[in-house]
């Protein structure tokens, strides 16, 4: 029976692919140190057989080790993710060695490693749909500290696919596009839509930076966990890269519009922010949006959840389970 550790297993994604890596009959350990994810992402599990939640930090390397003793595969999620509004220092560290003591335990056990990266590698290409092994990074100078991020996990990639050349790892590169759905983080974190989705409930503008003309493709964690679980167990998948995204494109600002109409019935509300104001000289991406073609080919995977169906479904969840479940107009 495959037994999969799941890095990073409390937060968004982790805790949806836990759930249906049990659901296929999989056992299923998490390390997670909780410092962005949520033990309560979890708790329906608790006592399920197959199913173990140990509490640690990916760059212990002993505690990484421990977890993965037995991993058959290892679904390596634990990140920190663009620093917005804080320093990149934590997001350097925790990227680069917890997923260096992740591969090196990974190999010790001779398990395949999904390493989930992100189409922020991609950077400030104007050559859109971007492709795996077409289009190049193009990033911001080190000054900028959102790219930290993306470099963070550029660096994941290289160390991963020099492992795979030079020393045999077993592993798969995935790169996500902007996911949502059930258990997103509340803020920032959890992409622009829980931020609106928040706001909206409570009547109140919504915080769009720039003039929200960036185009983007969202991806429901249906989707996002799908093609994990394709990367995790298909021979195809060796040593591969792949896109994992949605396919429909829309502008931030409709993004903010369709959000706003989920939760109530006047004219949205809407405030322009300057990117001055969100600190550390943020630059944004203008357009965003994946080539598929190797991932239908070699995963056979394909989005299938439409945004506006997904996005109604991550509603009505954030409302019963994050807003207390007080009614709302429009919904």
């Amino acid at each position: 029976m495959p037994h999969v550790l799941v890095t990073g297993g409390a937060g968004f994604i982790g805790s949806n692919l836990c759930r249906r890596l049990l659901r296929d009959g999989h056992e299923v350990t998490v390390l997670d140190d909780l410092s962005e994810g949520e033990r309560e992402n979890l708790r329906e599990l608790d006592g399920r057989p197959g199913f173990r939640f140990v509490l640690g930090d990916v760059r212990d390397a002993a505690a990484v080790a421990g977890a993965c003793a037995g991993a058959t595969h290892v679904a390596h999620l634990a990140a920190r993710k663009i620093p917005r509004y804080g320093g990149a220092l934590a997001t350097l560290d925790v990227n680069a060695g917890g997923t260096r003591a992740v591969l090196d335990a990974a190999l010790a056990a001779r398990a395949r490693v999904v390493l989930a990266s992100t189409s922020d590698v991609y950077g400030k290409n104007p050559d859109v749909p971007f492709a795996e092994y077409r289009t190049a990074s193009v990033l911001g100078h080190s000054k900028v500290r959102r790219w930290s991020y993306a470099v963070s996990k550029l660096f994941e990639e290289h160390v991963a696919f020099a492992m795979h050349e030079e020393l045999g790892l077993d592993v798969v590169v995935l790169r996500y596009f902007g996911g949502y759905g059930p258990f997103q983080h509340r803020g920032w974190l959890g992409g622009p839509q829980s931020v609106f989705m928040e706001r909206a409930f409570a009547g109140e503008p919504l915080p769009v930076h720039g003039d929200g003309s960036q185009r983007r493709t969202f991806t429901h964690v249906d989707d996002l966990v799908e093609g994990t679980v394709r990367a995790l167990f298909s021979p195809e998948a060796r040593g591969e890269l792949f896109n994992v995204g949605g396919a429909e494109e829309v502008t931030v600002l409709e993004l903010a519009r369709r959000c706003w109409r989920l939760a109530r019935d006047d004219e949205p509300r809407v405030e322009l922010q300057p990117y001055e104001g969100i600190g550390g000289n943020y630059e944004d991406v203008l357009r965003r949006v994946p080539d598929l073609a190797h991932a239908r080919a070699r995963l056979g995977f394909e989005a299938r959840v439409p945004l506006d169906e997904g996005l109604r479904a991550t509603w009505a969840w954030m409302r019963s389970n994050r807003l207390g479940g007080a009614p709302c107009s429009g919904s």
